[in-house]
């Protein structure tokens, strides 16, 4: 079953206070935190598309002009994890909390990372304690990925837990409504991941493929034909180019990912 998390890229007021203070201090760190902040920019870019090489390239740039920048080191940290340098990424992560340890985006990838390496009770800890913080905007994505990690190691029933409490604070949220319908379909609850995908269709205009294909698993297992019939219809029309509508037209019963923002 393919899974992923949801990884956070922005500043926090923690950074940007840090910034500001070398600032005061030294008549050159106004220069020296702008180009760190470009370079950022400019390494967010590339690793979102991709270009790891020279994202590498330049958040190292950009951590040499300001080394205290949370947000370059927690940066560098998701990029050394995905090139599988653990040492690196778990230093980096580790400047990244010194640095900010009230930044709850920070909170988040860390925890993404250590659920994906199997320490799942410090990674559901750690997405807890940045839910609840004020300064994060979107909770519901951190109780997403907490009940993601906790499916990686079978614990479904707290899993089931985290997807009600993301979809309570946000009802419209098409991730953990996924999730939730996978997972009652991975307990053999067919007619109940059927329901969920369509009572949240009911009430949002926008679906996503994976929700989509998921009822139509759910549909097709709960032997609700019509229903089956319907959301593929709908799969087809809205996203004809996606992987899931391949998976449809070859007969796959596919497993989905963990939330992306």
């Amino acid at each position: 079953m393919k899974r992923a998390f949801s990884l956070r890229f922005g500043f926090s007021l923690a950074v940007l206070l840090a910034v500001s203070a070398g600032a005061v201090a030294q008549p050159d760190a106004v220069d020296r935190g702008r180009a760190a902040e470009a370079n950022l920019n400019l390494g967010v870019a590339y690793y979102r598309a991709d270009s790891l090489v020279l994202a590498k390239d330049k958040l190292e740039r950009a951590r040499e002009q300001n080394p205290r920048n949370a947000q370059v080191h927690g940066t560098l940290a998701l990029l050394y994890a995905r090139l599988g340098d653990d040492a690196r990424a778990e230093s980096e992560f580790n400047a990244a909390a010194r640095l900010a340890p009230g930044d709850p985006e920070q909170m988040n990838n860390f925890a993404v990372y250590l659920c994906g390496h199997g320490k799942v009770d410090a990674g559901v800890q750690l997405l807890a304690k940045a839910a609840v913080n004020p300064l994060y905007s979107t909770p519901w994505v951190a109780w997403t990925n907490a009940g993601v990690c906790l499916r990686s190691a079978q614990r479904a029933g707290e899993a089931a837990a985290q997807f009600d409490r993301a979809l309570k604070a946000q009802p419209g949220y098409a991730e953990a409504a996924y999730q939730y319908a996978d997972l009652d379909l991975e307990r053999g609850q067919s007619a109940m991941a059927l329901r969920r995908v369509e009572g949240w269709l009911a009430a949002n205009p926008h679906a996503t493929p994976e929700l989509l294909l998921t009822g139509w698993r759910a549909a097709r297992a709960a032997e609700e034909p019509l229903s089956a019939m319907t959301l593929a219809r709908r799969l087809q029309m809205d996203f004809p180019n996606s992987s899931q509508t391949l998976a449809l037209a070859s007969g796959a019963a596919a497993g989905g990912g963990y939330a992306s923002h």
